[in-house]
């Protein structure tokens, strides 16, 4: 059953649709860190992004199902089943579904060279953009020194990440009572604590220095969780961040422009466009119960 708060989502999705039948469609979407079989996961804000995102190739970067999770601990709601019954469904419509196996769902990669549903299991990619750029698609873990040489360390931070996502949860719940819009704990702390900002730029710099050295233009990953499109020594970087708290994709348009699309903040847009169009339609104004969609969605388990 869909939650209340999913329902209005929808509403206010659907009211924007009528006006404008125009769906996005990409030429290709990069989306990793997925983490299905999570509470953290945010799923009912992936199913929308995904019904509104059609494009000619689909990227899963890894980490779409959390298999360390769920060897501790079983977890999957139907919204969850729902995902992968849409890439499914994706890849069956004449989508290019191709799946980069992470660390998380490492499980996959004894499957390399296979199909399943229609969705093709691969080490690693190359994507070339209509602008004939090569870039090189790869989760990321591969240049993670504590996956490599610590990995017990790794979930060991894996756990501690888990706890501080429950905390987060928990916070965002009586924020978004307050009318306060979601707030990242995880996010902060690895943009203020040194030892976080170091490991994301020193990973960001390793795995564009190898994309220079294999010959391609840039490289698409995931892993850090954190969205990001810089120039690393005249190499594209781009991280399509993740799907337990920043909403975020990397897509490439007809033309061959690359863009990190922030899906909540495309929501909370949508419900405000929702909102206004009430608002002119009626010379009374009721409380909207789309309005606090996008924070109480956000705080959801």
């Amino acid at each position: 059953m869909q939650s209340p708060t999913s329902e209005h989502l929808r509403a206010a999705l659907e009211e924007r649709d009528e006006a404008d039948d125009k769906r996005p469609r990409y030429r290709a979407v990069f989306i990793s860190d997925l983490h299905l079989g999570t509470p953290g996961c945010q799923a009912g804000a992936l199913l929308d992004f995904l019904r509104e995102s059609s494009s000619e190739r689909l990227y899963l970067v890894g980490d779409i199902i959390d298999g360390w999770q769920l060897r501790r601990r079983w977890y999957w709601p139907q919204q969850h089943n729902d995902v992968v019954q849409k890439l499914l469904r994706r890849a069956r419509k004449g989508s290019r579904v191709i799946f980069v196996p992470g660390n998380h769902d490492e499980f996959a990669r004894q499957f390399l060279d296979h199909q399943f549903g229609g969705i093709e299991v691969v080490e690693e990619a190359v994507h070339v953009t209509a602008t004939g750029q090569r870039l090189w698609v790869t989760h990321g873990d591969y240049f993670d020194g504590v996956i490599q040489y610590a990995k017990w360390l790794a979930y060991v931070g894996d756990t501690l990440y888990e706890w501080a996502l429950k905390l987060n949860r928990y916070l965002n719940h009586w924020r978004a009572k307050l009318g306060l819009p979601y707030w990242s704990l995880s996010a902060y702390l690895k943009l203020k604590v040194k030892k976080a900002v170091n490991f994301i730029s020193d990973f960001e710099v390793a795995v564009a220095r190898e994309a220079k050295k294999r010959g391609h233009h840039g490289v698409i990953c995931g892993h850090i969780h954190h969205a990001e499109m810089r120039e690393i020594d005249g190499v594209l970087y781009c991280n399509d961040g993740d799907w337990v708290e920043s909403l975020t994709a990397l897509v490439e348009h007809h033309d061959g422009r690359l863009e990190i699309v922030h899906w909540g903040q495309v929501l909370a847009g949508v419900i405000a466009d929702a909102r206004d169009g009430r608002k002119r339609a009626t010379s009374t104004v009721e409380p909207d119960p789309a309005e606090e969609a996008v924070p109480a969605l956000m705080s959801q388990p």
